[in-house]
């Protein structure tokens, strides 16, 4: 009767580990969690490091968008900003409560909670994070006013690009040349090629929306135009003047370097926000004592999201009574009964939160350098920009081979990118 049992479960046990491997796979981590006790989720491979880039790219491609959505509605961008700060809020606390508090906290990474109770000793990352949080904060408030000036795939290859020629060799020199120099910068060179792109891309387009507007027949045209703003084409010049009309940032007549200056500075901005981020997690410069542990990727995504809220809510509070650009004043009060569009700006902020912590998780992975891969978001900002907005429709020749160009080049420089990406030891 033993050895009938034992046989049987022999036989199951080999039947498990052989059919087709499954089994084999799934047993293993199994056996791991029982021994040593479950552990907190972190990526380690190379193949999931991907998948959280290819996430991040969409998230992030996406939520500017839905702020060129609600400015082309008219709504006021410290309205739509308020409303996204608070959802990009909670998603830095959703990764924070869940993955950063799965499994036991050990000495060498303690969960989210244990780390918030060690601020006394793990300050220095922390000031890491919040400094990544301040930049990113100031990076996104300039990008809402360089989106209505200068388009909504414009100003994302601007910033991505100024984001990786900077941002990606700070983090290379940052991790310890993880990641394969000899690919990593050739495609840092295709990212600048296509800023150069982006710019005669802006200038050209604008070139075309110029001679739609000198092709209305008078000024009463250019002020109540020919259609009604339910007949209005894409790319007409009655389209741009209903546009110009509905939006809340009133763009004719500007200087069409106003959108491209702040886009750039947006860029240095966002350069920043990463390696910061990466000296948080990592301690390159070796700020903590011995012995304490370092940031956990979901505890810096914390502290670097509260600092990127609160100057967010301080700023923008400040424009309701002091705006930007011409436009209208408002008032907290004004905000508040402001449900137009409140839907869409909270969307914004989860897309853009969640895309944060998922470069962040990707990044801690295959090297923050690599990460900067999601910087190809213009790619998805540009197929939005055509799709909902009728961006680059009925513009010259010119315009469309300089945009086939830059999105060219932007392909091939995030091919070259993640296939430079390392394994952090």
């Amino acid at each position: 009767m033993l050895k009938s049992i034992w046989f049987s479960g022999f036989v199951l046990q080999k039947l498990n580990m052989e059919f087709l491997g499954i089994p084999t796979l799934i047993t293993l981590p199994i056996e791991k969690i029982v021994s040593g006790g479950l552990k907190m989720y972190l990526v380690e491979s190379k193949g999931g490091a991907i998948i959280c880039m290819l996430l991040s790219l969409f998230f992030l491609g996406t939520w500017p968008a839905i702020f060129t959505l609600l400015e082309r509605r008219g709504r006021l961008p410290q309205h739509t900003y308020l409303d996204y700060s608070i959802t990009n809020l909670l998603a830095a606390l959703f990764f924070a409560l869940t993955f950063g508090e799965i499994g036991k906290s050990t000495p060498e990474k303690p969960n989210f909670i244990t780390q918030l109770s060690q601020l006394s000793e793990n300050w220095p990352s922390v000031m890491f994070a919040v400094g990544g949080g301040v930049v990113l904060s100031i990076g996104n408030l300039c990008t809402q006013y360089a989106l209505a000036f200068a388009g909504l795939s414009v100003t994302e290859v601007i910033t991505a690009s100024m984001t990786v020629l900077i941002g990606t060799t700070l983090n290379y020199f940052l991790d310890e040349k993880i990641n394969k120099a000899e690919i990593l910068f050739p495609g840092v060179g295709c990212f600048l090629i296509a800023v150069c792109l982006a710019s005669a891309v802006h200038s050209s387009n604008t070139a075309d929306n110029i001679a739609k507007l000198r092709s209305l027949s008078s000024t009463e045209d250019l002020e109540t135009g020919n259609d009604t703003a339910d007949n209005v084409k894409f790319g007409t010049a009655d389209f741009l003047v209903e546009l110009e009309k509905r939006r809340a940032i009133k763009v004719f007549g500007k200087s069409t370097l106003s959108g491209l200056s702040i886009a750039f500075f947006a860029g240095v901005c966002f350069s920043l926000f990463s390696p910061a981020f990466n000296l948080a997690t990592n301690d390159q410069w070796h700020a903590l004592k011995k012995g304490v542990a370092k940031l956990v990727v979901y505890t810096a995504f914390f502290w670097f999201s509260i600092s990127c809220f609160a100057l967010a809510i301080i700023l923008n509070v400040i424009f309701l009574y002091r705006p930007l650009l011409n436009l209208p004043r408002s008032s907290v009060k004004s905000y508040l009964k402001d449900w137009n569009g409140r839907g869409w700006a909270f969307l914004a902020g989860l897309l853009c939160g969640f895309g944060n912590g998922l470069q962040f998780m990707g990044g801690e992975a295959a090297g923050y350098a690599a990460a900067d891969a999601v910087q190809a978001l213009p790619l998805v900002s540009t197929f939005w920009g055509i799709v909902l907005f009728g961006d680059y429709q009925r513009s010259s020749r010119r315009t469309y081979v300089l945009l086939a160009s830059m999105l060219l080049m932007f392909i091939v420089a995030v091919a070259i990118l993640m296939a430079s990406a390392g394994h952090r030891k």
